[in-house]
């Protein structure tokens, strides 16, 4: 098999046995700064969500942890009753302590436990997609945690597994025990493994080999942090600049263009709580980049 077998087009791609469009929305930015608390004006986080269903956004991304609890509030309050062709998509694996830091929550007890706070949350019987979000030092071995999330999977409390902050062997290894329909790694066009080598989040090197090996299996890959790191700026490149200029376009939307253009199971996530970053980001999808520009952005990454 490869990467066409399993999408649907350019505009599309398949999850599992769902099929959604190819760019979806982070709820990551719904709740107060530092993802903690409720935001300054919910009632335009809730417009935000209602309005990214009206352009036509098919994918949503939370956790019950993002708040905590917050963004899951939100887009039930927002969306309930989901449209049928909407998916949303979890993660498990972490939690917020009081000091607003971000701890692991990884053994499969543990996962049960955020499984069934996003279920009551979200108002859902089961989870189209949970990622499983690898942390170390949480007391549970990579297995062990993936094998509680095929016991939630079994019990028909999650649809489909995905994987986050992984590395390519840990990939390997669950796909040899279960279905894995998404992988949510940093990647972004800001920087490439060189200069993020030394970013503590996630597993960095490797990403580019990870980003080809999910196309061959027909995996999306959903970049997080798709426009830059926290600390870095915004795409912003000299090339990034010049070509956003000939497309009359801005330096983001160049960004999630050369996200698409790089794999077609690629499915950016781009987060936002306002109206006008969501429309700029959603009409990002109608720019169509050369190849000479692709390779032009690829090089100043590096």
């Amino acid at each position: 098999m490869n990467e066409n077998d399993f999408a649907y087009g350019p505009d599309r791609i398949r999850i599992g046995d769902l099929n959604v469009r190819r760019l979806g929305f982070g709820a990551m930015q719904l709740p107060g700064p530092g993802v903690w608390g409720e935001p300054a004006d919910p009632e335009r986080a809730r417009g935000v969500l209602r309005r990214a269903i009206e352009l036509g956004i098919q994918f949503v991304d939370t956790s019950w942890y993002y708040g905590p609890l917050v963004s899951n509030r939100l887009i039930k309050e927002a969306l309930f009753p989901y449209p049928k062709d909407l998916v949303i998509a979890t993660k498990l694996g972490g939690k917020r302590l009081e000091d607003k830091s971000w701890a692991p929550f990884i053994k499969p007890n543990e996962l049960r436990q955020g499984c069934e706070e996003d279920l009551r949350t979200l108002g859902l019987d089961h989870v189209d997609v949970a990622h499983l979000r690898w942390m170390e030092h949480g007391g549970a071995s990579f297995h062990e945690a993936l094998d509680g999330m095929i016991a939630l999977k079994n019990e028909g409390k999650i649809r489909n597994i995905g994987l986050s902050n992984v590395t390519l062997t840990q990939l390997r290894e669950a796909c040899a025990k279960v279905p894995i329909v998404t992988v949510q790694n940093l990647y972004n066009v800001a920087a490439g493994e060189k200069r993020l080598s030394s970013f503590p989040l996630g597993m960095v090197q490797g990403q580019e080999i990870m980003v080809d090996f999910c196309a061959q299996k027909g995996i999306a890959f959903l970049p997080f942090f798709p426009l830059a790191v926290p600390g870095q700026k915004q795409a912003t490149s000299h090339a990034i600049t010049r070509i956003a200029e000939e497309h009359q376009a801005t330096a983001p939307q160049i960004a999630i263009a050369w996200l698409l253009a790089r794999s077609k199971t690629m499915l950016p996530i781009p987060g936002t709580g306002s109206l006008a970053h969501l429309a700029e980001n959603w009409a990002a999808r109608k720019i169509a980049l050369s190849q000479s520009e692709i390779a032009e952005i690829s090089s100043a990454r590096e």
